[in-house]
């Protein structure tokens, strides 16, 4: 991460990295994380949350929100996707992230490649979350998040396997959606879910 060249320097300027889980997924929330480290407390191993083991990403999920300065997460549900598209649910859970962090940013780095309109200074980077140590902190909070939120979906529906495929279009899942139509937490607009309830 160190060959990133930053917008502004963490030492002087708060940089605030986000980042998003659940775009792709039939399911749930769109999870985002904001967070700003402390400079003055590394981490170290922090890269892309789908590049690390279960075990490195629970371990740095524990460490990150001990030593960071600040984070929040944010989200939108499955009928705000509806109502907004993936893509625009997935900005508005970004903008609620931020809004939730308890120091004001001075800079925001985002995961992709645009951002949403924070009230601050930001800037879309292509692959951040493997080049942004505040991106990769963002990822790390955001997929541990959804993921225990799945887990916790697969106790209430334990036919879906949500604790396996995490919510996305596996076979699996189809198969299921198809066995027993969908639950209160899919995507209505998603044309999988769509299918599956006989409304195309």
């Amino acid at each position: 991460m160190s060959d990133f060249f930053y917008p502004c320097d963490p030492c002087l300027v708060r940089v605030a990295g986000v980042d998003e889980v659940g775009r792709g997924p039939l399911v749930g929330d769109v999870v985002t994380a904001a967070v700003i480290l402390d400079p003055a407390r590394p981490i170290t191993g922090l890269n892309d949350s789908k590049k690390l083991s279960e075990k490195k990403r629970l371990a740095l999920y524990d460490e990150i929100t001990d030593k960071a300065l600040a984070f929040a997460i944010g989200r939108c549900s499955p009928a705000e996707i509806d109502s907004l598209n993936i893509l625009w649910a997935t900005m508005l859970a970004m903008q609620r992230a931020v809004a939730g962090l308890s120091i004001q940013p001075g800079y925001v780095l985002v995961d992709g490649n645009r951002t949403p309109d924070f009230g601050v200074p930001a800037q879309a980077i292509v692959k951040g979350d493997s080049k942004v140590a505040e991106i990769s902190a963002a990822s790390i909070l955001a997929k541990v998040t959804r993921d225990r939120e799945m887990a916790e979906l697969d106790l209430l529906f334990p036919n879906y396997g949500f604790a396996q495929h995490k919510g996305y279009p596996t076979a699996e899942h189809l198969a299921r959606l198809q066995q027993f139509g969908a639950t209160t937490y899919h995507r209505r607009s998603f044309r999988p879910v769509r299918l599956a309830l006989g409304l195309e």
